[in-house]
């Protein structure tokens, strides 16, 4: 039974996605049912390979979802239709971008980069911007899987330095660059969604991001040294110990700047690709990212001559690897449920009228204050940063706030770059307490409380000065 159950999950994610893709281009009513029906596959079979004790979040929203349907008197199977389409974007984005991944596994980027690198990593303040920065580059890639895959790398490195300090070191440099990316990286289904959602500029959304990541990269440097001196270890001897070992086994020169050539190449051929594509054709955003992957997927494979790996990687990934998406995927149906429930509703204009009858109360207060506090307050019940994303997300769409969208952007991805830095229950400090053996807590709250304050006050002062300035 586990085993017919997923293989009718890949099968249903799988014709989930194509068909999501021929109906955004050309629309029939026909295939747009089979692709709800593929959506309902999705959602039973997730269960019947799970259990709905593991699918407790996605089968709670879609559960909420369902009641509300009833109560706003709207058709039950025209609601369920529109509820496993209503967030078909956001899964054929998680179907495609774990992808990116093969090409980065495909040759040793990292280890060329940490090997001719080395003299401009070689103190502890180096090093720990060396790492919040690339973290951000290898979250392009590989989303949460940058965390444990950076933390490999890192302890391969210091894999003689043990101790609290060290894994304070190590542990903010990974949580503080993944929580930096979410504000500007636009592989990150929950950035992409909240600026689509909005109709946001993408350019200026990137921009301003990429502006908070570094003044959040230099607030991080400030912290790391004085948790150094808390500490009262002195880490730069250390790392320059271990730094030796490993350039001393390292290969030779040319084909390292051969191969970080190639990793530059890689990442701006991607990320300029989204850009120029973007500019000229008229796609929305969500469905033009995974299409770019994908082309560019296939032009590395084809450049480096190695098409029966992608076919092989493409066999792997729709006969096993896909299942294990099910759960993101499964809460997206279930947000999407929930969200398209509540449009039938006056829930939107409900909360216009609270908003505005709050800053009457309180004049010098407004909704960008409160809403980075709705992802973390979210964040802390397990929500993770991208349900989170889409629940707020659907709701602000439908809501004519008299803010610039890509403020309303920054503000939200500020919640979110928040909850990953705290929250001990989602998926950021999860993978990262599984890696170095410290708590949830510790990893989270422990090491980061502060930190995250600073960031709040820093993108409030940006934010609350540009709505001033009118």
């Amino acid at each position: 039974m586990h085993t017919i159950a997923k293989r009718g999950l890949s099968l249903s994610i799988t014709f989930y996605a194509v068909l999501h893709f021929i109906t955004y281009f050309y629309e029939h009513s026909m295939l747009l049912h089979f692709l709800a029906v593929f959506g309902m596959g999705i959602f039973l079979f997730a269960i019947l390979s799970r259990t709905i004790q593991k699918m407790k979040l996605p089968f709670g929203l879609f559960l909420v979802g369902f009641i509300i349907l009833i109560f706003s008197e709207t058709s039950v199977i025209e609601g369920l239709e529109n509820g496993f389409l209503h967030m078909r974007n956001m899964i054929g984005l998680l179907v495609i971008v774990p992808m990116i991944s093969w090409v980065l596994r495909e040759e040793p980027y990292m280890e060329a980069i940490i090997g001719l690198g080395n003299k401009l990593l070689n103190t502890s303040r180096k090093f720990y911007f060396g790492v919040v920065s690339f973290t951000q580059i290898i979250s392009y890639f590989l989303l949460f899987g940058s965390i444990p895959m950076m933390y490999h790398f890192v302890n391969e490195i210091l894999k003689e330095e043990k101790g609290e300090a060290w894994e304070n070191f190590k542990g903010t440099a990974l949580l503080r660059g993944f929580a930096l990316s979410t504000f500007w990286v636009i592989s990150m289904p929950n950035f992409a969604f909240i600026v689509e959602v909005m109709d946001a500029s993408l350019w200026i959304s990137i921009l301003q991001g990429f502006g908070m990541s570094v003044c959040g990269i230099i607030i991080a440097l400030v912290f790391s040294y004085f948790d150094e001196k808390r500490y009262g270890v002195d880490l730069t001897s250390g790392l320059q110990t271990e730094i030796e070992e490993v350039v001393s086994h390292s290969a030779n020169n040319r084909q390292m700047k051969r191969k970080i050539i190639e990793f530059a190449l890689l990442f701006f051929s991607l990320f300029g690709s989204i850009f120029i594509v973007q500019a000229i054709v008229p796609v929305e955003l969500l469905v033009l990212i995974p299409l770019v992957v994908v082309v560019w997927i296939f032009i590395y494979y084809l450049l480096k001559k190695r098409p029966h790996k992608l076919i092989k990687k493409a066999n792997m990934y729709v006969n096993h690897d896909m299942s294990g998406q099910s759960y993101q995927l499964c809460v997206m149906l279930g947000a999407g449920m929930m969200i398209f429930a509540l449009n039938q509703t006056g829930f939107a204009a409900f909360v216009v009228d609270g908003i505005y009858s709050l800053q009457e109360m309180v004049p010098f207060l407004n909704i960008l204050y409160f809403l980075p506090f709705i992802v973390i307050i979210l964040g802390f019940f397990g929500l993770g940063p991208l349900t989170v994303m889409v629940l707020v997300g659907g709701i602000l769409g439908s809501l004519d706030l008299p803010y610039p969208p890509e403020l309303i952007v920054l503000a939200v991805t500020s919640g979110s770059a928040i909850s990953i830095l705290l929250s001990p229950l989602i998926m950021p400090v999860i993978v990262l307490s599984g890696a170095n053996g410290l708590s949830g807590f510790r990893n989270g709250v422990g090491f980061n409380w502060k930190y995250a304050v600073v960031i709040y006050l820093t993108v409030q002062v940006w934010v609350q000065g540009l709505v001033y300035l009118g």
